[in-house]
């Protein structure tokens, strides 16, 4: 990838893409392509697939997608299954059509068992059930991963899945209804703080453990990935000298009758450390600056009680996080304050 490559980022108004953009920037890439929902409906296969044929772009980051938190996963399963499957379906296989040179599928780590052995590694998946309240969500990414997988194996394209942490930073959605736990916090406590409102109202006990990435954090690791890494190099690291070849065949090659298998191949990214509930929202309070209560209503689900990955595939290829926890939460906070007019 040069600087002058055609780089299509999907989702690029998102916490993800937005912060991928402005990765790609800092670094020099200026041929950056890109819609917003209103240009280009990623759900409509025909809209797709004129998008490819006119632009023929020769990155690209899929960072689109239907997201939100375990209220808005639990109530609206449908259409998180189908707009993110109906999304995935139409970019990655027209990237493949378009013979893009290299495609990042971006995922989450929800996609592990509900009783995963922590920390999560990448071998993990698959094998037992999933937490219930985003199994939809989580089985569209999966779908997305082995779609990926399936293509490199069949086609010899170079298509890397990669699945972050929970994610927070700038551009984050502080929906009340939808957002992730993080930001959905540090919005009650900074309006709490504003109304004097004594108490303020924690879903859960405040016991789950999670883990949590600066956005920019996880940007730095996918440009990273587009720029040092290829599909070859992944399963490197967990691929048997068997399945190296039958992968290093070409795509006229009936790689399905193969005896191999290849499994497993897309890259945590994260930090191997995570924190309660309880003291992330003590946190936040302190940042915010927050005097009143904070009241755990244990009435509500919790969800998964511990969730936190095993980054050290990725620490293999290269890369490692360095914005840590609270200096993060402080800088969103910074960015919230000068972008929202309370």
């Amino acid at each position: 990838m040069n600087k002058t490559s055609k780089i299509y980022i999907a989702g690029h108004r998102g916490l993800v893409g937005s912060a991928i953009v402005k990765n790609l920037k800092s670094k020099g890439y200026k041929n950056l392509v890109y819609r917003t929902h209103k240009e280009l409906d990623l759900l409509d296969a025909n809209a797709v697939a004129e998008f490819f044929t006119d632009e023929k772009p020769e990155f690209v980051i899929l960072a689109a997608a239907k997201v939100g938190g375990i209220v808005a996963n639990n109530t609206y399963r449908a259409d998180f299954i189908y707009e993110n499957l109906q999304i995935q379906n139409n970019v990655i296989h027209q990237a493949y059509l378009n013979n893009v040179t290299k495609l990042l599928f971006l995922g989450s780590t929800c996609i592990y068992p509900k009783n995963c052995p922590q920390p999560m590694g990448e071998d993990s998946l698959l094998t037992s059930e999933l937490e219930y309240t985003n199994e939809p969500y989580a089985i569209a990414k999966i779908a997305g991963i082995k779609m990926c997988e399936s293509y490199n194996i069949q086609y010899g394209t170079n298509f890397i899945s990669v699945m972050p942490t929970n994610l927070y930073g700038p551009n984050d959605n502080f929906d009340l209804e939808t957002s992730h736990v993080l930001p959905a916090l540090l919005r009650k406590m900074h309006e709490a703080k504003l109304n004097n409102t004594p108490q303020v109202e924690i879903w859960g006990s405040g016991k789950p453990r999670r883990e949590f990435l600066y956005s920019e954090d996880m940007a730095d690791a996918c440009v990273f990935m587009l720029e040092n890494r290829d599909f070859s190099d992944i399963i490197g690291s967990s691929t048997s000298v068997a399945q190296k070849e039958i992968l290093a065949l070409n795509a006229d090659t009936p790689v399905a009758k193969a005896k191999v298998e290849c499994r497993n191949t897309h890259i945590n990214i994260g930090t191997g450390v995570d924190i309660s509930i309880k003291e992330l929202a003590e946190t936040i309070k302190k940042i915010v600056g927050y005097n009143g209560e904070l009241y755990f209503n244990d009435t509500k689900p919790d969800g998964t009680m511990v969730k936190l990955t095993d980054p050290s595939k990725l620490h293999s290829l290269g890369w490692k996080h360095k914005v840590e926890l609270k200096e993060g939460i402080k800088t969103m906070y910074e960015w919230y304050l000068e972008n929202n007019n309370d």
